[in-house]
């Protein structure tokens, strides 16, 4: 069968085709329509375009079929159809044309123009990854990786993203990076995930800069260098990834991530601007830092309001601390007029989702009747949930509260083990409270309240050591 030639540009070239197609001849109509189609020595007109391409699909050829299909999907030259795009993505997919197969696998998978079924879409997905498409082999990668519409298999994931990204497919190279960085179906292996990551980032793949940049700032699986983290979290930036955006302003405020060699020198206006266009797209950990930068006047002049204004938007997108901030900006009327009604509002969203320094807070609302009708059983109930995750003025308050038998029963020897935690973070308060109460403790209570405080300390001790896997550095790494 003869194959479609190329069209080149230049008036002979329309003139032959035109010649031809009138003749009925199905690929001199298909080389036509793609000359209208792409304005290749003709000017561009779509409804041509489509006239050529349909009278060559009509006649079978399934070149034709799949780019009719698409012009339908696209709506250029005939009115937009997913119906009319599926039925001529069908129509050349059954005749094996590897782009049609994953045309008609996308439109499964969106479910446009017919009912979204992933397990369809990967069944004509397969078929054009046999044929070697790389975007398809990428998106059967994908499935079998997640399980998505097939059951998740990591060795049939590795295959397909390997023979993908051998081809170059740079989101192929990503997904491949991921899994030796996670050790997903491998043994984690940072230096193969930071190769796969460089040739991602080669083709200009922004999540694959921004995830090098990371590694770089951090010293992941590389030598820690600034220089090379802010390059690489630059490019990403600048297409617009709000993650790198982030990351930058982190970069350029001089927080730790600096780390050493070469340095990068502190530059807070840089910093608040990167800050400013992340936050602006929706990030919420950069509207946080925003307004943390407007509080402080770091980068921009102080402007209280303006940094209200980021923690709310902070906030409304679950950010506990930022929920903290505002319940202490309302508590102190900092930015706003001072209501104490609204401050336990935003302490108790907090304290809800697990801010030891808003359970604190939430508790001292209650104790002297701020925004809320005093009570003393709850301001214990919330300083014992801040005292249990080591924050010292909860501890101090949770002692208090036993030492007068406020809101609990009265308990010297649970007052004096609170106080003495807390003294143990160097709260001056606490640390007077505690001399004064064991000079007036018994030898038995003290042997009490010893006990407690060994097994309260080796309580906290067994929490630190397990908390690392849930530490999170400010420098965000999404996939």
């Amino acid at each position: 069968m003869n194959q479609p030639r190329a069209a080149s540009n230049g008036d002979d070239s329309y003139l032959w085709y035109l010649c031809a197609a009138e003749r009925g001849d199905p690929y001199a109509q298909f080389n036509l329509g793609l000359l209208f189609k792409h304005g290749r020595g003709v000017p561009r007109d779509d409804r041509q375009a489509a006239q050529w391409l349909l009278k060559a699909a009509l006649q079978g050829l399934a070149f034709a079929q799949n780019h009719l299909g698409v012009l339908y999907y696209l709506g250029r030259g005939v009115p937009a159809s997913d119906r009319a795009a599926v039925r001529w993505f069908r129509r050349a997919a059954r005749q094996g044309d590897a782009s049609a197969q994953q045309n008609l696998a996308l439109m499964y998978r969106k479910g446009r123009g017919v009912a979204r079924s992933d397990e369809t879409a990967l069944s004509w997905c397969y078929l054009a990854s046999e044929q070697g498409v790389a975007s398809a082999q990428a998106t059967l990668g994908l499935a079998y990786a997640h399980g998505a519409g097939v059951r998740h298999n990591d060795a049939l994931a590795l295959a397909w993203l390997r023979k993908a990204a051998l081809q170059n497919h740079a989101g192929a190279q990503l997904s491949l990076g991921l899994m030796y960085q996670r050790g997903q179906g491998v043994a984690p292996c940072q230096h193969l995930a930071l190769a796969w990551l460089r040739q991602a980032a080669a083709h200009n793949h922004p999540v694959a800069q921004r995830l090098l940049g990371v590694a770089y700032a951090q010293g992941h699986g590389v030598t820690a260098d600034p220089q090379r983290a802010y390059a690489w979290l630059l490019r990403a930036a600048e297409q617009d990834d709000t993650d790198a955006q982030f990351n930058l302003g982190i970069l350029l405020a001089g927080g730790r991530e600096a780390g050493a060699g070469p340095a990068i020198a502190r530059d807070d206006g840089m910093a608040f601007s990167w800050y400013c266009r992340a936050a602006q797209a929706g990030h919420a950990l950069a509207q946080y830092n925003l307004a943390g930068m407007y509080a402080r006047g770091r980068g921009t002049p102080r402007d209280d309001a303006r940094a209200l204004a980021w923690y709310l938007r902070a906030a409304d997108q679950g950010m506990v601390s930022a929920q903290f901030n505002l319940g202490v900006m309302y508590a102190s009327g900092q930015g706003t007029c001072r209501d104490p009604v609204r401050a336990v509002q935003w302490y108790r969203r907090a304290a809800v989702g697990g801010d030891a320094g808003a359970r604190n807070n939430l508790g001292v609302m209650y104790a002297s009747g701020q925004g809320v009708p005093a009570d003393d059983r709850q301001a214990a109930h919330w300083y014992a949930c801040a005292a249990r995750q080591g924050h010292a003025l909860g501890q101090l308050n949770l002692g208090a509260m036993y030492g007068s038998g406020r809101g609990v029963r009265h308990d010297p020897v649970r007052a004096f083990v609170w106080m003495c935690l807390a003294a143990a973070k160097g709260e001056a308060a606490a640390i007077a409270n505690c001399a004064t109460m064991a000079a007036a403790m018994s030898a038995p209570a003290m042997a009490q309240a010893q006990a407690l405080l060994r097994r309260r300390q080796g309580r906290r001790l067994r929490a630190v050591g397990g908390a690392h896997e849930r530490f999170c550095d400010t420098m965000a790494v999404r996939s």
